[in-house]
């Protein structure tokens, strides 16, 4: 497997991660054990995790597996959701920034995290104090980098530019949605990170299994995530998302690559992306994630595949000037 540069990091992650969000729930940690292994044998060097996910359950089971090479690894975990009753024990204030890594850095049984997000934007909690607490940890040495999941471009711009003016460390990792279902990204935030040299490392590029092959003419199966799932039957919620399911998995059928190689590789495919996140329950699941880079996702492809879906809204409205 290939590795690229994590932005301006000088960190080199290999070109898929993958993303742990199923340790501890989906996968028990035999599964887990099983998942993880076949990600090292494949040659991913770069895993992503969250305090929130399995409850913290995650990030124990994936401190245990990476005892024995955490020198070897690239690692990250989030803050922001509830990790508690009471009423602190949430969001992006400097106090349960400061409480919620040395919790994540005692159940992952490390002394740091390479890249650490903020989860979502706290509506509480101003930029700058979110920011400062982010420095604190950065200085602290308890966090390498700092990035953010789950953030508008205005929003990445604005604290870039509380950064810059505080002398205070950047995000240097972004971390949005985007498949070929859900392209908003194109619009501001992959021309955001190309403009600022930040890495990105997108998250459901299968469209929460919209993209996998299951979901064909007719066939909505009742074991999938966006059958069982409220968030994810909202966020796929509209006809038109399904229609394009379709026709990319009768192209891929064409093609004779299997939907969920193909929908990682075109994710891939985009310029401003460092490595898609995969994930799975099962290790049948993550065969196909990984066998992704086997496919050569050359412009000509990619475009024919976009063309499947629909392009996002342009940043502004003087169409006339857009490519």
């Amino acid at each position: 497997m290939k590795t690229n540069l994590l932005g301006r990091t000088g960190i080199h992650v290999s070109e898929l991660c993958y993303g742990t969000m199923s340790f501890g729930g989906d996968a028990d940690e035999a599964m887990s054990a099983k998942l993880y292994a076949a990600c090292r044998d494949a040659g991913v060097n770069f895993f992503d995790c969250a305090n929130v996910y399995s409850d913290g359950r995650a990030e124990e089971i994936l401190g245990d597996l990476m005892a024995h090479e955490r020198d070897d690894l690239v690692v990250t975990s989030k803050v922001f959701g509830s990790m508690g009753p009471g009423p602190n024990d949430v969001g992006l204030s400097r106090r349960n920034i400061a409480q919620s890594i040395e919790a994540s850095l005692k159940r992952m049984k490390t002394d740091r995290l390479d890249v650490y997000f903020i989860h979502k934007i706290d509506p509480a909690t101003p930029m700058d104090e979110t920011l400062r607490g982010l420095e604190d940890v950065v200085r602290s040495g308890k966090v390498l980098h700092i990035g953010a999941s789950n953030h508008a471009a205005w929003q990445i711009a604005l604290a870039l530019g509380i950064s810059a003016r505080e002398g205070w460390s950047r995000f240097d990792v972004l971390q949005p949605m985007y498949s070929l279902v859900k392209r908003q990204a194109e619009t501001e935030i992959l021309p955001l990170a190309q403009d600022q040299n930040l890495a990105v490392i997108p998250y459901s590029p299968a469209g929460g299994g919209l993209l996998s092959g299951k979901f064909r003419p007719g066939v909505k199966p009742e074991g999938a995530r966006l059958a069982t799932d409220a968030r994810y039957a909202e966020r796929y919620g509209e006809s038109w998302v399904y229609e394009v399911a379709e026709k990319f998995t009768a192209f891929a059928d064409k093609m004779g690559v299997h939907p969920m190689s193909l929908a990682v590789a075109w994710t891939a495919g985009h310029p401003a992306v460092t490595a898609p996140i995969i994930g799975a329950r099962n290790t049948d699941q993550l065969v196909a994630s990984l066998k992704s880079v086997e496919i050569d996702m050359n412009e000509d492809l990619r475009a024919e595949i976009a063309a499947l879906s629909r392009k996002p809204a342009p940043a502004n409205d003087r169409l006339e000037e857009q490519d």
